[in-house]
């Protein structure tokens, strides 16, 4: 049966078309392995076939900057990439005069690059009666996506292009992104740029930059420059304000927005190089021997927190926020907030003394929000906080100190369990969960002299010193569903997710590898679901599709690993735990 499952206006020419496809039935991509990843929430193929792309094949737009650099991007990919796929479609060519021409129409030019922005669009591929095909969208992002579906139609060499079908298409979730740490390890522009390509071909729209931590501060600020001159690694490990702006606009072309992350008041250690007055416990060791856990100066090497009682603190940091709000347009921007430790504060003598008398540690953040939160929104920018200035069990503020109308809260322990905290409170979320989307863990532990290796032969191994192991494969990210166990209202609550590469054990040598495909199983899941239309989970079926995904991305420069042995793709089912043909 046709039908879309998500609501969205449509014109009353698309309408019609909506009506007159009612009887049609929807074809599997089992049956018709022409891959379009992320799946179309509405594709119709009454009688798969295919059509020639006509070499002197073009491509009609309004006018519009970043429309027109798309426009000649995928023009350029669609005549030349000639993508031979790894199981030739069983699709009739038909003799039709090849396909000359898409025509694509925009209803509102004006639209944006913002959350919430409208990504819908619709594709219609003739087989007989016009050399002309069609993409309609409301706005230049939606048109983006349709172009890089229409990319994913075409194949082989003449090209040739999946013809007779209708593809409506709206995103499930309206935030759907990549968290990268930038601090840890230095990435190149050119590994940035990299990555913002490879998630517009997955459809992608938000690159959440952490771009600062404990271990470096590489962005250069116009206003407080000795934060990256004496933060970062080297003077060829920094971001300029030039590198930023080619950033902003390559993602602006891409359709993705940069959303920067500074976090603070922890993992600021790199801030002492040029303020060590504002800084309490820096360059301690971050785990005195013999101590509890609960007695630590950070979760992990590299220790330095923001000290909210020194006036100082304020003075630096207004000018980091407004630079950074200066540098990058977007509406969001991510202030941090997590894992405030005890000790690190109480270290301080001007904190010992404020304890002293009956202060808490609880009161000292919401000194520290409350004096910069207003800085930011003042900006015209949403906050986005980690979980924990909500959560902690020890150090976290009233919610009364965080408007909801102003904060997006960011979920990334306890799974379900602290969205369902979140929501209940009333903010808006975003998921990444460390047990489904933390694309870092897995990987062991990465501190030195650790004991818990130091086991004899036969030891449970346990999470292999990996805090949030095990590896989280790509089905564990595409079966995870955002908003299980929330109510219809809570749901709503949820804009999506961002799964995250931190990067103690990543830099740009395997950067391509740990995010890719796995992050491409998200994609799905955010834009049109991890279920089929019975409501069946749909990972066995995902599986032959992400096969030849993955090689496509691999063929545009992509260096994603493989999730099979290629005799998988060459006999499609072989490799299930249970046949597909048998009931």
């Amino acid at each position: 049966m046709c039908y879309t499952k998500f609501a969205f206006s449509l014109s009353l020419s698309l309408i019609s078309i909506f009506i007159l496809c009612s009887s049609i039935p929807e074809i599997s991509a089992v049956e018709y392995p022409i891959n379009v990843w992320p799946k179309p929430t509405t594709f119709h193929w009454t009688s798969p076939q295919a059509i020639l792309l006509s070499p002197n094949f073009a491509i009609s737009n309004p006018d519009n900057r970043y429309l027109t650099a798309a426009v000649n991007r995928y023009l350029r990919q669609v005549l030349k990439e000639n993508h031979q796929p790894l199981i030739e479609p069983p699709l009739h060519l038909t003799s039709e005069s090849p396909l000359q021409l898409l025509i694509i129409t925009i209803t509102d030019l004006t639209s944006p690059l913002t959350h919430g922005v409208d990504e819908s669009y619709n594709l219609t591929i003739p087989s007989s009666g016009s050399t002309n095909a069609t993409l309609s969208a409301h706005t230049v992002w939606g048109a983006m996506c349709g172009l890089e579906t229409f990319s994913q139609l075409v194949y082989s060499k003449p090209s040739i292009v999946a013809s007779g079908l209708y593809i409506s298409d709206v995103p499930l979730f309206k935030h759907r992104g990549i968290v990268l740490d930038t601090s840890r390890n230095y990435y190149p522009v050119e590994d940035l740029l990299r990555l913002i390509k490879a998630m517009s071909m997955n459809k992608l729209n938000v690159f959440h930059w952490h771009i600062t931590d404990s271990q470096s501060f590489p962005l250069v600020l116009p206003s407080e420059p000795e934060l990256a001159g004496k933060g970062a690694y080297s003077e060829d490990m920094k971001y300029t304000v030039e590198d930023v702006k080619l950033l902003v606009e390559f993602g602006m072309e891409y359709g993705v927005r940069i959303v920067p992350e500074i976090d603070m008041p922890a993992h600021i250690g790199s801030w002492a190089e040029a303020y060590p007055e504002i800084v309490t416990c820096a360059n301690m060791f971050w785990w005195p021997a013999e101590a509890k856990w609960a007695d630590r100066f950070a979760s992990e090497p590299g220790t330095g927190q923001l000290n909210p009682l020194s006036p100082k603190t304020y003075e630096v940091v207004k000018n980091v926020i407004e630079d950074v709000a200066n540098m990058f347009p977007d509406s969001f921007y991510h202030a941090g907030g997590d894992e405030v430790v005890p000790n690190c504060w109480k270290v301080d003598p001007s904190i010992q003394t404020f304890l002293s008398k009956n202060g808490t540690l609880g009161q000292i953040l919401e000194i520290f929000v409350n004096s910069t939160l207003p800085c930011i929104t003042s900006l015209n920018r949403t906050v986005v906080y980690w979980e924990d200035v909500l959560l902690d069990s020890i150090i976290k503020v009233s919610p009364s100190v965080l408007p909801p109308e102003n904060v997006i809260l960011q979920t990334w322990n306890n799974g379900p369990d602290n969205t369902k905290r979140v929501v209940a409170s009333g903010y808006h979320v975003i998921v990444s969960s460390s047990d489904y989307y933390y694309l870092d863990c897995g990987h062991g532990g990465f501190v030195g002299n650790d004991s818990q290796y130091d086991q004899p032969p036969g030891t449970d191994p346990g999470n292999g010193g990996s805090w949030c192991g095990p590896f989280k494969t790509w089905q564990t990210i595409y079966n995870y569903d955002i908003t299980y166990g929330l109510s219809e209202i809570e749901s709503k609550l949820v804009l999506g997710g961002e799964v995250a590469l931190f990067s103690e054990q990543a830099d740009p040598s395997v950067m391509d590898s740990r995010i890719w495909p796995r992050a491409s199983a998200m994609a799905e899941a955010l834009w049109s679901g991890n279920r089929d239309e019975t409501g069946k989970k749909r990972y066995a079926e995902a599986t032959d599709r992400l096969n030849e995904w993955r090689y496509r991305m691999v063929t545009r420069g992509i260096g994603a690993e493989p999730i099979q042995p290629l005799w998988c793709v060459k006999n499609p089912g072989m490799c299930n735990t249970v046949h597909p043909f048998v009931s």
